[in-house]
C-alpha cells in the first residue's frame, strides 16, 4: 500500500525501547489479568455504556439489566476473540496472516457485523469524516501489499503499532475494525514478548 512505508518507519528512533526485555509468557499472564480491563477499554472507546463492573459480572456468566442485548454481545464477542488470541500465542499459532485476521474478525464481530471472518464487498463510511476507505474489489491487494511492508519493520513495536493504524485506516471490514486491528498490534506484541497496550 501506497501509505505504508517501511522505510520511512524504520527510521524511526526505537533505542528508548530497549528498556523493554522480552519475555513472552510473563507478559502472556500479565495480559490474561489484565483481560478485564483490555475488554473494558476495548467497548468503552466503541461507545458500549456498560461500567467495569458491569462487564466484570457479565463475564461471570450473570446478566445485567438495563443495557441493550448489542452491548452484551460486543463484550462476549471481545472476551471469546481476546481468549482466541491467548490461544494463538499460547499454541505458537499466531501470524501475521490473513487468515489470522479472519479467524479473530469471526469472534470480534459475530453476529454484530453485516459479515464477520470476511473481507467488507462493498463500501463503508466513517462518520466525522471526508475520509474514503478503499474500494472494496481493493482490498485483497492493499492487504497483501500491506503485510509485505510491515514484515520489512524492523522493532516489533513499531510493527505493531503499524498495522493498528493500517488496519483501522482500510476499514477491512463492515464493523470491527479496530477491535480486531488492536488484537493483531497485541499478537504482534505478545509475539514478541512485549506487553500488550490495553487502551
Amino acid at each position: 500500500m501506497k501509505n505504508l512505508d517501511s522505510k520511512s518507519i524504520n527510521l524511526i528512533d526505537t533505542k528508548e525501547l530497549k528498556i523493554f526485555t522480552p519475555n513472552q509468557k510473563h507478559f502472556l499472564l500479565m495480559a490474561k489479568k489484565d483481560k478485564i480491563d483490555f475488554i473494558y477499554n476495548t467497548s468503552a472507546l466503541e461507545g458500549n455504556a456498560m461500567t467495569y463492573p458491569e462487564v466484570e459480572t457479565l463475564l461471570e456468566g450473570i446478566t445485567v439489566g438495563g443495557h441493550k442485548l448489542s452491548d452484551e454481545q460486543q463484550i462476549l464477542n471481545q472476551n471469546r476473540s481476546i481468549n482466541l488470541l491467548f490461544d494463538m500465542i499460547k499454541n505458537d499459532e499466531f501470524y501475521l496472516d490473513k487468515k489470522t485476521l479472519f479467524d479473530l474478525h469471526s469472534k470480534v464481530a459475530f453476529e454484530e457485523a453485516i459479515s464477520w471472518g470476511k473481507f467488507r464487498e462493498s463500501g463503508v463510511n466513517i462518520g466525522g469524516t471526508d475520509y474514503k476507505p478503499p474500494k472494496a474489489k481493493e482490498l485483497d491487494l492493499i492487504f497483501q501489499e500491506g503485510m509485505k511492508e510491515l514484515e520489512k519493520i524492523e522493532h516489533p513495536i513499531a510493527r505493531a503499532i503499524t498495522y493498528f493504524l493500517f488496519g483501522a485506516k482500510c476499514q477491512f471490514f463492515y464493523d470491527g475494525n479496530k477491535r480486531v486491528s488492536r488484537l493483531m498490534m497485541n499478537g504482534i506484541l505478545l509475539k514478541f514478548g512485549s506487553l500488550v497496550i490495553l487502551f
